[in-house]
């Protein structure tokens, strides 16, 4: 049996390795690009060029335009400032890329840009601050995963994000980092769903950590400092953030297993879950006249489902909020299904106020497929990886999650580790040595039954994009593609895909060009 997890908690304060911050961010503050393998890189550029659409897509929006009303242009004289409204931008429309674990681009590759667009850095440098951002961000997510909080509404993931993303621009000590960390997480955001979902709250909620993590990021370079042990302290975030905390994935195999290789690129907009179903729904939309439609079931995991329940409440035709609007299902996989796509203009006026989608919207039904469940939760993303480590420890969070047959089922055939979560390096199973062959499964299968009494169906078990064997053969061409249809040049593509020796004043240009 592997030894237990040993207590940090009473460990001195800023001693290189001696906390999971302070181990963590020694590694951070140590990277060099040449320490990156070729495929993450790869993957890195294209996170950049998929998120450079995503804040393209936002800022066209109306709600965007009142972002820039509100907050001020695009690029400012403080790469601070300019960071937040890119990271404003480029996540509201639930168009960031996810990884294991959280919605990282938002803050991991929003804040190295701001620092390219104001000339602070060159192409590697760039590549590297995306890929340590996405590794301290997604590492810290991770650990508090089997929580309350998930997804977009796990606002903390940009409180590492941010600061790994500035700091791996500059060129500060492992102290700085470790109490830049510290300030940022003294903090934590915790989201009010209430106002999440029923107004526009939802275009601030990367703003708001990305703003607190440069107030941190100053405050450690100025020389204030906070605990390193601000993570695993029984007064600390994963006691306060987590429900099953999983401390040990913050610093296990670090420079060797890559959380970035758990990317999965967000092609269209819609909250967790849908992206299968709308899949399904664009594949079947030459087959259906809609006027022949007479019942739409939607099959999903218990994740789908979720997320839908938390809008139902919310959605109201023409006049629901946009947060509410992009959860839901209904809508989404009726507008694919009347025009063949789902795209940021589908989220707007006057596409929201067309009655046809709305009628063909209250034929939709959302069901439980237990199969897709135990998919989704034996996937290394977004769920997997954490329940793999925490092992029977996670049942009481799966139990509330998913309901009691479908936790013992997934743990009696996924769980391979101790019972108490204790990992030594040698008791790591595969799925957790390497993320190569990492997977996000968000099944859905579409049922349209028609007046004549035929039916269609169509089933996707990782969503156009997901994490899989197909995202990592063509991940550049569905990025390309995704920045050409926000409007993007394809010249300024070729030079995202070609960063590695582009200088400062050249990627300056190029991100400032890439946003025009």
């Amino acid at each position: 049996m592997a030894a237990p997890l040993r207590d940090l908690s009473s460990a001195p304060l800023h001693q290189p390795g001696s906390t999971l911050l302070g181990a963590l961010c020694e590694w951070a503050a140590q990277v060099r690009f040449t320490d990156l393998p070729e495929p993450v890189v790869e993957l890195a550029a294209s996170q950049i060029l998929a998120h450079l659409a995503a804040i393209r897509a936002g800022l066209r929006h109306s709600l965007g335009r009142r972002l820039v009303d509100a907050y001020g242009p695009v690029f400012q004289t403080d790469p601070r400032r300019t960071a937040g409204v890119l990271a404003a931008a480029g996540s509201w429309l639930n168009l960031d890329d996810t990884a294991y674990a959280g919605h990282l681009a938002a803050s991991t590759v929003s804040v190295p840009l701001a620092y390219a667009a104001a000339g602070r850095v060159d192409g590697r440098t760039l590549l590297k601050a995306v890929v340590v951002a996405n590794e301290c961000a997604a590492r810290i997510t991770a650990a508090a995963t089997l929580g309350p909080l998930r997804g977009q509404s796990a606002m903390h993931t940009h409180l590492a994000g941010a600061v790994a993303g500035r700091l791996s621009c500059a060129d500060v000590s492992a102290r700085c980092w470790t109490d830049a960390m510290s300030l940022a997480f003294a903090a934590p955001p915790w989201p009010v769903m209430h106002a999440f979902l029923g107004g526009a709250a939802k275009l601030l909620h990367v703003l708001v950590p990305v703003r607190s993590a440069m107030d941190a990021c100053d405050g450690a370079i100025a020389g204030l400092t906070g605990p390193a042990d601000v993570l695993e302290h029984p007064r600390g975030f994963l006691a306060r953030f987590a429900t099953v905390p999983v401390p040990q994935v913050v610093t296990d195999l670090l420079g060797q297993r890559w959380h970035t290789e758990t990317l999965s690129f967000k092609l269209r907009p819609g909250g967790p879950g849908i992206d299968a179903a709308v899949d399904c729904a664009i594949a079947l939309h030459h087959q259906v006249d809609p006027a022949a439609i007479v019942d739409i079931e939607v099959a999903a995991s218990v994740y789908t489902l979720f997320a839908a329940r938390q809008a139902t409440e919310y959605l109201a035709g023409p006049d629901s909020p946009i947060s509410a609007l992009l959860l839901s299902t209904g809508y989404p996989v009726a507008t694919a299904l009347l025009t063949g796509d789902l795209t940021a203009a589908d989220f707007d006026q006057p596409a929201i106020a067309d009655p046809a989608r709305w009628a063909l919207a209250e034929r939709v039904r959302l069901v439980h497929e237990p199969t897709m469940t135990s998919q989704l939760l034996t996937c290394v993303a977004p769920f997997g990886a954490a329940l793999l480590q925490a092992g029977d420890r996670a049942l009481p969070w799966l139990r509330q999650f998913v309901g009691v047959d479908v936790a013992a089922s997934v743990l009696r055939n996924g769980r391979t580790v101790d019972a108490d979560g204790a990992l030594g390096r040698g008791d790591l199973p595969p799925a957790l040595v390497s993320f190569r062959d990492a997977a996000k499964a968000t099944p859905a299968r579409l049922l349209v039954r028609l007046a004549d009494g035929r039916s269609l169906s169509r089933e996707q078990t990782i969503p156009l994009g997901g994490a899989g064997p197909q995202t990592r053969r063509t991940h550049r061409e569905l990025v390309r593609a995704k920045f050409a249809a926000s409007g993007g040049a394809g010249a300024v593509a070729d030079e995202i895909e070609n960063l590695v020796e582009t200088t400062p004043q050249r990627l300056a240009v190029l991100v400032q060009n890439a946003l025009r």
